[in-house]
């Protein structure tokens, strides 16, 4: 049975790290669903660890017994030999169907702003297809759709600093007047917890206050760090293969066609009310020392299952 009221898929990792941290805060018992058991656990035991058994629903059932919510992180940010975003949908839907059998009172479901079925970029199909899936399961449930989110153990916003260190030109992506909307993974983590405790079925776009074109991001991101680089408009293909190149040389994925298409298509921002009060340029201020003085690897983090995230 589930040690826990309130299981957390991927504790270890980013967002569902934070979601643990705010748990545990208030005093509940937490429990995790997670492919890395043997990575640094950052609660100290305080929150046990078992394994998504995908391959095996009546255990994976059996570890959401007695759950009151489940708050569903688990995702893949791009295909790979050894994930597919196909392989995540199929996993979720069974993660939706152990939390039914075990009787789980809510889900908190992590999606993505602007998800669609009929869309060009199969990221958003899936999540579109996961959300429809959820509210046809009869599952009481609160679904966030976060943009970009930023904070300790963030990709994105780390390695647009450290390419803003390192390199004497930045590459902008055509005109960089598309938007965004970033929002930090700690008001992601509160609007998750309140979502739990919520009784209504809802739907929440998890935004932060600030919302830049790309090109206002990498220019307050400069500003902030002290730097000044030329920013340099680039056709998106070329784009593409100069992130494809970068990514040669790091050993990991920089950008994919549908973070791209994505992208440009303005779907990292919706003209919503933010939902989250803390702004990036404030955090980036907190954190202008440390802030991309490393490259962070998605990569790295999926093959090393044994090092505590943040290490990586």
């Amino acid at each position: 049975m589930a040690a826990a009221k309130h299981v957390v898929t991927g504790a270890f990792g980013y967002s569902g790290q934070a979601i643990a941290e705010r748990l545990l805060a208030q005093g509940e018992e937490v429990a995790t669903l997670t492919n890395s058991l043997e990575r640094g656990n950052p609660f100290g035991g305080r929150v046990k660890a078992m394994p998504y058994n995908f391959d095996r629903p009546e255990a994976l059932a059996e570890s959401l017994r007695g759950a009151e919510v489940l708050y569903n992180t688990y995702w893949v940010r791009f295909n790979h030999a050894s994930f597919k975003h196909a392989l995540a949908v199929e996993n979720s839907l069974r993660l939706f169907e152990a939390a039914q059998k075990a009787g789980v009172r809510r889900v908190v479901h992590i999606s993505i702003l602007n998800p669609s079925e009929s869309s060009p970029f199969e990221y958003y199909r899936g999540k579109a297809l996961l959300e429809r899936e959820l509210i046809a399961s009869g599952l009481s449930y609160c679904i966030l759709r976060p943009a970009v989110l930023f904070g300790r153990g963030d990709i994105l916003i780390n390695n647009i600093a450290w390419m803003l260190r390192h390199l004497p030109v930045f590459g902008i992506f055509g005109d960089g007047k598309y938007k965004i909307q970033p929002v930090h993974v700690d008001d992601l983590a509160r609007l998750a917890v309140e979502g739990g405790a919520m009784l209504d079925r809802r739907i929440i776009d998890a935004l932060g206050p600030e919302a830049f074109t790309y090109r206002g991001l990498v220019q307050a991101l400069a500003g902030i760090l002290g730097l000044r680089r030329p920013l340099l408009p680039v056709p998106a293909r070329a784009g593409y293969w100069m992130g494809w190149l970068m990514g040669k040389v790091m050993d990991d994925v920089v950008v994919t066609r549908e973070e791209l298409g994505g992208l440009l298509a303005g779907l990292l921002y919706n003209g919503g009310e933010a939902t989250g009060s803390i702004k990036l340029t404030d955090w980036a201020k907190d954190n202008a020392k440390t802030l991309g003085r490393h490259y962070a690897s998605e990569l790295a983090r999926r093959r090393n299952r044994k090092a505590a995230y943040g290490d990586l």
